[in-house]
């Protein structure tokens, strides 16, 4: 059975009302699922939060006493904000700077526990693959990624397959697992876009395959190096466990990236390889523009615990996607017509 991991603590918490994670983006796959009668209680789980302890088998104990202490006291010394990367403009000082990362981690932890003997683990508070040992970046304050894969290791996977499908590059993820080579990774990311690593030419001494890809990549794009790359990468590989990190923000109509999917390649990329290896674990990862983010992870779920993905909303979903609603520039960006009656967007005709 595919367990939905959880947390309130994402419907109350926000970076700011001018950072880009302003949006809800778990509480509306949460409340689209249980419209849609996808998300009965046996399936849901609350995802704990990680203590220090945890967090320090891969985190710096000293970036974790600063990340408590500024979430506490909402401030740093100057020497402390540069040497962690906090009070930034990217990772700003917010009420819950600590606590909500850190559920985020407990809730792939806790992934890799119940998948200790096989199933799937659907994630969405999770994919915070830029954070670093020993500071923040790119809106991720710790790595749950890195923790999940770690973990799997420890319950028993022996070969862990990382794919990343968010327009960004997952630094951290690579940095973590460079020079081992019981971990595949493979990222499709935005070339020349922010962190900026993830060259093609970038491997390490461990099993790395990167990706980047020109603005303007589509659908179709995308199932070509799946079919041609990502299938047989994975196959050869032959994981014990795949970690498939599902960013929305390579769909089109996110503000932070120029590609232009559509929410049908993440389905598509998730039933394939929901079946290559015995422990799954899906999270979310970048996404930016809250319809979009909600669609898909909420198709991802229905893909993972077996549903049929209806073609048009019924009213109580189309209500949660209805009472949504985006700043952008100061002026509020009205939703396009099919972003609140329907999952899937249309079938990129290219594919």
């Amino acid at each position: 059975m595919a367990v939905f991991l959880g947390s309130e603590i994402y419907r109350g918490s926000s970076y700011g009302d001018w950072h880009p994670l302003s949006i809800p983006r778990v509480p509306t796959v949460i409340d689209l699922s249980r419209a849609l009668g996808w998300l009965p209680p046996e399936r849901y789980r609350t995802s704990p939060r990680a203590k220090a302890a945890a967090l320090a088998a891969w985190h710096e104990p000293a970036y974790l006493d600063a990340l408590q202490r500024a979430e506490e006291t909402q401030q740093l010394s100057a020497e402390e904000e540069k040497q962690f990367a906090l009070g930034t403009t990217m990772n700003p000082y917010f009420g819950e700077m600590f606590r909500r990362p850190a559920t985020g981690c407990g809730g792939s932890l806790l992934a890799a526990e119940l998948l200790a003997d096989g199933g799937i683990v659907f994630h969405p508070g999770g994919g915070t693959h830029h954070g670093m040992p020993g500071y923040a970046s790119g809106f991720c304050y710790l790595n749950d990624c890195v923790l999940s894969i770690l973990a799997l290791q420890r319950v028993g996977a022996r070969r862990v397959a990382y794919l990343d499908i968010d327009a960004h590059h997952p630094d951290g993820v690579a940095h973590a697992f460079r020079d081992d080579p019981s971990v595949l990774i493979l990222s499709v990311h935005e070339e020349n876009r922010w962190p900026r690593t993830g060259l093609a030419t970038d491997r390490g001494p461990g099993t790395h395959i990167n990706i980047p890809v020109a603005p303007g990549f589509t659908d179709a794009d995308l199932a070509r190096i799946r079919e041609e790359v990502a299938i047989p990468a994975v196959r050869d590989f032959r994981p014990d466990a795949i970690v498939l990190q599902c960013g929305a923000d390579a769909v089109a109509g996110d503000p932070q990236s120029r590609l232009t999917l559509t929410n049908n390649a993440h389905v598509a990329w998730v039933r394939t390889f929901v079946t290559l290896a015995p422990r799954i674990l899906i999270t979310g990862g970048g996404g930016y523009n809250p319809w979009t983010v909600g669609r898909l992870w909420t198709a991802l779920w229905g893909v993972a615990s077996g549903q049929e993905l209806p073609e048009t909303l019924p009213p109580a979903a189309q209500s949660v996607l209805e009472g949504l609603s985006w700043k952008r520039a100061g002026k509020l960006r009205a939703p396009d017509v099919e972003w609140t009656k329907t999952l899937l967007d249309p079938i990129d005709s290219a594919q």
